[in-house]
């Protein structure tokens, strides 16, 4: 069950997360910088603030926390790693890709502003991502900082959520459905790449060990997955209000889903066995007790309504 306790920390975490994200997408020019184009700044705040889970934010912060990192590092990390994402909704959401009018219950950024702004905002957001990774207040360590933006970098593109998407594209159109292997493979480059990343930044960050950093990468897979069928279960059985984006696209697109390969039941129980393995992970982590945040958000992930 997902108590108080557990929300009000992911509260803290989101609110902690805005607040840098709103000090990185100031107005006013960072040293160095010649000048911020307002319109295309004004784009990136519309994307960036104000909205979404902090999921990815949250298990940076927390998994650096149950290693016994607490401080701005992590918190700067998370804000990348949401710049990051929110760049690769952007671009998700244009027309050449899946032509949404509506994300977090307010009109794309496409429709708020016009297609080349949202282009060059989702450009400028993926950048700003490894400007705040290499930059030394995130982690004193330009071992840790390198190791950041090589993780992010992998996680984001040609083998991660570049690659996932292109996966995904493909397949709308394919006159032969993805086996359940493929289907797995592509949700975790599209979607499970950079969760699982958010969760080894927080690794890093706070210094883990070998052994705890593989168990934690695997609880970071485990999560993605699990987020990628509950996502789809929504899309499949929710509602566009309560979403804030439109329901029902995936089977209208054909889209390649679990749901499609084995039903809503045995969608279910692929969720079901993705938590189980998360759990399991933070177990081999040898977290203890300090690893019950993590666990309860495989328990969130799977039981979440939007």
């Amino acid at each position: 069950m997902i108590d108080e306790a557990f929300r009000a920390r992911l509260a803290a975490a989101a609110v902690a997360v805005e607040a840098e994200l709103d000090a990185r997408l100031s107005f006013d020019p960072a040293p160095g910088e010649r000048a911020r184009p307002r319109r295309l700044l004004e784009a990136m705040r519309y994307s960036t603030l104000g909205g979404g889970k902090r999921l990815r934010a949250f298990l940076v912060i927390e998994t650096a926390r149950a290693i016994g990192r607490g401080d701005a590092g992590p918190v700067r990390a998370a804000a990348a790693i949401e710049c990051l994402h929110a760049y690769s909704l952007i671009h998700d959401d244009l027309p050449a890709m899946d032509d949404d009018d509506l994300r977090r219950g307010r009109p794309t950024a496409h429709r708020a502003f016009d297609e080349a702004t949202a282009i060059l905002a989702g450009d400028a957001l993926q950048t700003l991502a490894f400007e705040i990774l290499a930059d030394p207040l995130t982690d004193a360590s330009t071992e840790t900082r390198a190791a950041l933006c090589a993780g992010l970098a992998r996680a984001a593109g040609l083998a991660g959520m570049v690659g996932g998407q292109m996966v995904d594209v493909e397949a709308e159109t394919s006159a032969t459905p993805l086996s359940t292997e493929e289907i797995v493979r592509l949700q975790a480059m599209k979607t499970g790449a950079l969760i699982r990343f958010s969760v080894e930044a927080g690794a890093r960050l706070a210094g883990a060990g070998e052994p705890g950093f593989a168990a934690l990468s695997t609880y970071g897979a485990a999560i993605g997955a699990a987020f990628q069928i509950a996502d789809d279960l929504l899309d499949a059985e929710g509602d566009t209000a309560t979403l804030g984006k439109r329901a029902g696209k995936d089977a209208g697109r054909h889209k390649a889903t679990l749901i499609a390969a084995l039903g809503l039941v045995g969608a279910r129980r692929e969720l079901a066995a993705f938590v189980a393995k998360a759990k399991a992970a933070v177990d081999a982590a040898g977290l203890g007790d300090r690893g019950d945040v993590l666990r309860a958000t495989a328990e969130f992930v799977a039981t979440r309504k939007n």
